[in-house]
């Protein structure tokens, strides 16, 4: 347990040290666009992780035979969608509640042609990637792998192109066009 969390801990090193290559570890001012991504970025991560864990946790610690269940993986899957959008909005909501709280008197700021072009160069890159997770699904499946790899390939470069997209938002933010 001690080398995953040295993993993660070298990950988030790694990961803000590139979002914030000055300051490292410690975010300089933030405007409200920023915040938000980062709190859609941390709490992408968290909910994810603690779904993963409970759902191993609660089902396939006792019978590790469901990870090559394809009726357990598509419920579970189905299930997790939901959840994740549920728990993104309750997580905006409250963010809003305390932006506005906090004194910020613009909370929803508008957007403008930059924002718009950071979005689009996010989102392009990001959906390469879940391209290329696609590709190597229906590769798994083409070199008679088990259909559980596929949905695990899927299921990863799908979360990995959602990270990936909100680490790109903050990294052109900081870095600009």
């Amino acid at each position: 347990m001690s080398k995953k969390l040295d993993i993660m801990i070298n990950i988030f090193i790694f990961v803000s040290k590139i979002i914030y290559p000055k300051t490292g570890l410690i975010p300089p001012v933030m405007d409200i666009k920023e915040k938000r991504i980062l709190v859609s970025l941390v709490s992408s991560v968290a909910i994810m992780a603690i779904y993963c864990f409970c759902v191993y946790y609660r089902f396939i610690h006792s019978n590790p035979a469901l990870l090559h269940d394809l009726r357990f993986l598509g419920k579970w899957f189905l299930i997790m969608v939901p959840v994740a959008i549920v728990a993104q909005i309750i997580i905006q909501i409250l963010l809003a509640i305390y932006l506005k709280v906090s004194g910020h008197d613009d909370i929803d700021p508008i957007e403008d042609e930059r924002d718009k072009m950071i979005e689009l160069k996010a989102i392009k890159i990001s959906h390469y990637i879940f391209i290329i997770g696609f590709m190597m699904a229906m590769g798994s499946l083409g070199m008679a792998m088990k259909p559980s790899v596929m949905i695990f390939v899927l299921m990863i470069m799908g979360f990995l192109a959602s990270v990936v997209n909100e680490v790109l938002r903050l990294w052109y933010y900081r870095k600009g066009i």
